[in-house]
């Protein structure tokens, strides 16, 4: 049984490629419950802290630290990326593959995306396969699929990005659902309304570095950067 793997700790990070810092060096906790929203301007550095947090890159400078042994959070984070990663499977056996990679038998993995794909809104599609879906449909299915494992922290990077208002609701709905239910959420989004809705904290990333946030409703009233101000009022950056 693998207990709390909360607070996460990023320390002074940094990553780099081809020579070119593109986030970092900056320091964050992630900890206690909520949502944490990461905002910035396009090519801030959302996706790739994002990232760095999961796992999911190289690090140049500073490490990131969960509460245990990182081997024993593997299974207990999940990711959702903008664009959903499918499967040549159906809805439930598209959702049921993590629980196969965990050694689950068939039936009660199946039985456990079935579960998941009620709560995400696709209980009648399980029968179809997951190419068939709408995008919105699509983007439940890599929530589903992502919340199966039950983690203790979920990523998202910008899920909404390339939906309408009525699919960006109905996730919306689903992720207060999550929230409620004790799974710790950070997601990066382009939607300040959205992020206004969401966020019980706020990150905010300029050129790759950490410049503002904190709670949600100190950072929205009063930014504390010029940026900041600049980014929540819809301006064009130089």
């Amino acid at each position: 049984m693998v207990g709390p793997i909360l607070p996460l700790r990023a320390e002074s990070i940094r990553v780099a490629r081809g020579g070119k810092t593109l986030l970092g060096p900056l320091s964050l906790e992630i900890a206690g419950e909520g949502v944490t929203i990461v905002l910035g301007p396009n090519g801030s550095g959302k996706t790739t802290l994002l990232r760095a947090l999961h796992g999911l890159e190289r690090l140049r400078e500073g490490a990131v630290r969960w509460a245990v042994p990182e081997p024993e959070t593997r299974s207990q984070q999940a990711f959702v990326f903008q664009a959903p990663i499918l499967m040549r499977r159906s809805v439930v056996d598209s959702i049921a593959y993590p629980l196969l990679l965990d050694g689950l038998l068939r039936g009660e993995a199946r039985a456990r995306a079935a579960d998941a794909a009620e709560a995400v809104g696709l209980g009648g599609r399980l029968a179809l396969q997951a190419t068939d879906l709408s995008g919105g449909e699509k983007q439940k299915l890599a929530i589903a699929r992502a919340l199966v494992r039950r983690p203790q922290i979920l990523f998202l990077d910008e899920p909404c990005a390339n939906l309408d208002g009525r699919a960006t609701r109905e996730i919306e709905a689903i992720l207060a659902t999550v929230r409620e239910q004790g799974t710790r959420i950070v997601m990066s989004t382009h939607n300040v309304g959205q992020a206004r809705r969401m966020a019980d904290e706020a990150v905010f990333l300029f050129d790759g570095r950490l410049i503002d946030g904190g709670k949600a409703s100190d950072f929205f009233d009063t930014p504390q950067t010029p940026e900041a101000r600049a980014h929540l009022q819809g301006d064009l950056f130089p």
